[in-house]
């Protein structure tokens, strides 16, 4: 995707040294650090300066290779995967890069694994750009139809949440990518944007690479959206995942549950992007078994922002005496999905409409 007019990664690697955006220092501040060890790499998963299920998982790779470049014995391997698996609990993607990657890496002997490990994660990141590109081939004719819907006149009005764009990923995104895909074809798209609280991802991630694209967009706060659809301004809805179940349980960012209940309500179309390493098909019911991790009360209880004078700053906004709690994620269940879009096409959220296009991953179950 675009950053001042520029084709941009999120993660690269240039003369072997490993580069990330600070996402936590966007939308004012475009900012690059470079990953020096795996414990920058844990330390960015963990502060979020790299999130969302894909990039989280393409980080994990990376920092296994950074531990393999300066001890490739089997300790620090062991020491690296247990390190970087303990970052961020809800996203599948990280376990599966850290245990593909410790599964190529083993039987290797120890001067081998630096050089496989690092071309390992850069095959990791390459593959997650292939899957977000088939996500936005299929995911464009649910836009196209929507157009053709709407006579060819009117944009197709979508509604996101979060940020499941080219910032939680390598490159093009999970529920952005379509979105992209029917922007650059000609189809006039407007996209409502979750504020997304408490860290305000729609509001500083999403908004910021919709406008370096430029597709037309409007923020707004987390609780419009039923609003917008029962006034008939959301023409469908979508949504990225960090864990989807074998039947089709979705778990995404905390208020997703909302927007699909208020979706059903008002009959309008909920779909989720799905990349399949988010896939898990050793779960089943999502709301039971998806671990939901809660993260610190500070992101409740302050905002960041930009200050007059320039500077970025944290404020309070509750009274010093008051808790938060701050879960991170919700579970939707798959009663209220409309359709899963994945990169070998769309599928009811069933485990039939799974088992159709990823039979390989239910015939490896016990």
């Amino acid at each position: 995707m675009n950053v001042h007019g520029k084709p941009t990664r999120t993660l690269w690697v240039e003369h072997d040294e490993v580069w990330i955006i600070d996402q936590t220092r966007l939308p004012h501040e475009f900012h690059t650090v470079r990953l020096l060890d795996v414990e920058g790499a844990a330390h960015a998963i963990r502060a979020m300066q790299v999130r969302g299920a894909p990039l989280i998982g393409a980080t994990a790779a990376h920092g296994v290779a950074l531990a393999m470049a300066a001890d490739p014995s089997d300790r620090s391997l062991d020491e690296a995967s247990t390190l970087l698996a303990s970052t961020r609990p809800t996203a599948i993607n990280l376990r599966w890069a850290i245990d593909r990657v410790r599964t190529a890496l083993a039987p290797l002997p120890p001067g081998e694994r630096a050089a496989a490990s690092l071309a390992l994660a850069c095959a990791i990141c390459d593959e997650d750009v292939a899957i977000n590109q088939g996500l936005a081939r299929h995911g464009l004719p649910l836009l196209r139809e929507a157009w053709e819907r709407k006579g060819r006149g009117a944009p197709v009005q979508v509604l996101t949440h979060c940020n499941a764009g080219w910032l939680a990923t390598v490159d093009w995104g999970t529920a952005l990518a379509p979105i992209y895909a029917a922007h650059d074809a000609g189809i006039p798209v407007h996209v409502w944007v979750d504020e997304t609280r408490p860290r305000n991802q729609g509001a500083s991630l999403t908004a910021w690479e919709l406008g370096h694209h430029g597709v037309p967009h409007t923020l707004i706060v987390d609780n419009a959206g039923g609003h917008l659809m029962q006034h008939g301004r959301v023409d469908l809805c979508i949504v990225g995942t960090d864990r989807t179940t074998a039947r089709g349980d979705v778990a995404n960012k905390i208020g997703t549950y909302l927007k699909a209940l208020a979706a059903h309500d008002n009959q309008i179309p909920f779909h989720v992007a799905l990349p399949s390493p988010s896939l898990d098909v050793t779960l089943r019911d999502g709301l039971r078994e998806i671990p939901i991790e809660e993260r610190d009360e500070h992101e409740v209880t302050h905002l960041s922002g930009l200050l007059p004078s320039g500077q970025i700053a944290s404020i309070r906004v509750a009274p010093a005496s008051t808790r938060a709690v701050n879960h991170g994620f919700d579970v939707t269940p798959a009663r209220l999905i409309t359709s899963l879009i994945t990169e070998r096409g769309c599928c009811p959220a069933s485990e039939q409409g799974l088992r159709t296009l990823f039979p390989e991953r239910f015939e490896r179950l016990p």
